[in-house]
């Protein structure tokens, strides 16, 4: 991921927060994800073992796509603490999945897929 991607994918990230368009805590990322509304986990390469594996096992289950991030963008471009960042199904998603549609790289980003199911929930937009 070259650094004008990443810088995109902050400032995606940011808005999803702004637009509420995302959810964090534990409960909320596993709620969010059993419910069918998550549209992308962002998950922060600080989580434990443990809760990679939760978060992996959940998403797994619901065919939601998660991401795995460097350590620290989460907090960084979110200002919000916690390893896990839930957008809602909607534009927001759709775009970070788009802008990470690439493979891993130097920067660590590593994206794993599960499905890839048409979005029809709406959400907000930025084009």
């Amino acid at each position: 991921m070259t650094e004008q991607q990443e810088n995109r994918l902050r400032g995606l990230m940011g808005l999803c927060v702004r637009a509420r368009q995302a959810v964090f805590g534990e409960d909320g990322c596993l709620k969010t994800i059993r419910a069918g509304n998550c549209g992308v986990l962002l998950l922060d390469a600080g989580a434990s073992q443990a809760t990679q594996e939760k978060y992996h096992g959940a998403c797994q289950h619901a065919g939601v796509e998660l991401v795995r991030l460097p350590e620290g963008l989460l907090h960084e471009a979110t200002g919000k603490p916690g390893v896990a960042m839930a957008v809602l199904k909607g534009g927001l998603a759709t775009q970070i999945r788009q802008l990470l549609s690439s493979p891993a790289d130097s920067t660590g980003v590593r994206k794993m897929k599960y499905t890839n199911s048409p979005n029809h929930s709406g959400g907000a937009s930025v084009e």
